[in-house]
């Protein structure tokens, strides 16, 4: 068995970001980040959606509905001068971030709101009026035989 010297520079941590940095992207535009938890849940006949952003800035973050499809996106910008620090675990991480959730109802589009606060973004959606199934009555055409 050999020995291998011990070297108090190597840090496992910055290695492994290394390796997921270099990893190819998933998100559009091929832009490295983060993909943010959420909650969805129901409130007073709004669907709800909450996620964690601390440290984020309020302007850097962007809510869009398409087609019943919630979009968040923006970006997290770290400090340079943080990197001259001797860490002992590096494990908070900045960059863009890019989440998309289809809605579990449908939702009034016009009416959403989106709110920050102490670093949670909560979107309130009014769910819309379940549109009740409308009954067609089917006409029936008869094709007059043509005599021979």
């Amino acid at each position: 068995m050999s020995i291998i010297r011990w070297n108090p520079s190597w840090d496992p941590f910055r290695e492994m970001e290394e390796m997921m940095n270099n990893l190819p992207s998933t998100s559009p535009a091929g832009i490295k980040g983060f993909v943010p938890a959420v909650d969805i849940y129901e409130e007073n006949n709004n669907v709800v959606v909450e996620t964690p952003l601390a440290g984020v800035k309020p302007e850097d973050v962007e809510v869009s509905l398409e087609k019943g499809v919630l979009t968040i996106q923006g970006k997290s910008t770290t400090e340079h001068e943080v990197d001259e620090k001797n860490y002992y675990r590096k494990e908070v991480r900045g960059g863009s971030f890019f989440r998309q959730i289809a809605l579990p109802a449908p939702v009034k589009d016009d009416q959403i709101k989106a709110s920050f606060e102490d670093g949670i973004l909560k979107v309130t959606c009014p769910k819309s009026a379940p549109s009740n199934a409308k009954k067609i009555n089917v006409e029936i055409i008869k094709k007059k035989m043509k005599n021979k």
